[in-house]
């Protein structure tokens, strides 16, 4: 049997980025979120299979000046019940001459743009906040202490909104050394299954608020 060429594997598409052919009836969830989501993407979508069509955006979101000059395009004009939504690792990158790639000010600004975009929706939301760095040299570079500060910045806005917050921070925290890989910001997969599964109990959550307007 003839082997793939790795050039080829490495080129297949993602299956997290594959569209979803809505089932009929069933209410419509977008997710919105940098790699950490696209792990969790998968599970979510088997865990609300049947109580929800469970979408996402084709790509990684990146950080925020990159969400807020494309949310229009990712939200379309389709309607949606729920939305969750993250953006903060890409912020807080640090770049070669050791600044974050977008300032904490800059983060809340943004986020204020991209929550007006979603609150027009009429969806209801749920904002995720960032999962923790670890320790050491992180490639790319990044600082533990930076994610309480942008935690923070996010909160402030999801107040003056009245969003519920999916603490996928704390959720994490104590279980870091099973569920995320060493010295990464990523998550093992039984680390994205696990991150899944809060997820889709709180979009569960919103599906029966929505239920209920």
């Amino acid at each position: 049997m003839a082997l793939i060429p790795l050039s080829l594997v490495a080129q297949a598409p993602n299956p997290a980025f594959a569209p979803v052919e809505d089932k009929p009836g069933l209410p419509r969830v977008l997710l919105i979120g940098d790699s950490i989501s696209i792990g969790y993407t998968l599970p979510v979508r088997k865990l609300l299979e049947g109580k929800a069509n469970v979408h996402r955006i084709p790509t990684n979101a990146a950080h925020t000046r990159n969400g807020a000059e494309k949310i229009a395009q990712w939200l379309g004009d389709g309607r949606w019940d729920v939305i969750h939504f993250n953006f903060g690792l890409h912020d807080l990158r640090r770049m070669e001459d050791g600044q974050r790639q977008v300032s904490v000010e800059d983060y809340g600004r943004n986020l204020a743009a991209i929550v007006a975009a979603l609150n027009r929706t009429g969806a209801r939301l749920i904002w995720a906040n960032t999962t923790p760095v670890p320790e050491g040299k992180v490639s790319p570079p990044r600082v533990p202490a930076d994610v309480g500060l942008y935690n923070q910045a996010a909160l402030d806005v999801m107040r003056r909104n009245r969003i519920p917050v999916n603490d996928l921070y704390a959720f994490a925290l104590g279980r870091l050394k099973e569920i995320q890989r060493p010295v990464n910001v990523h998550f093992t997969d039984a680390g994205s299954d696990a991150l899944a599964a809060e997820v889709a109990r709180h979009i569960e959550r919103a599906l029966s608020k929505q239920k209920k307007k």
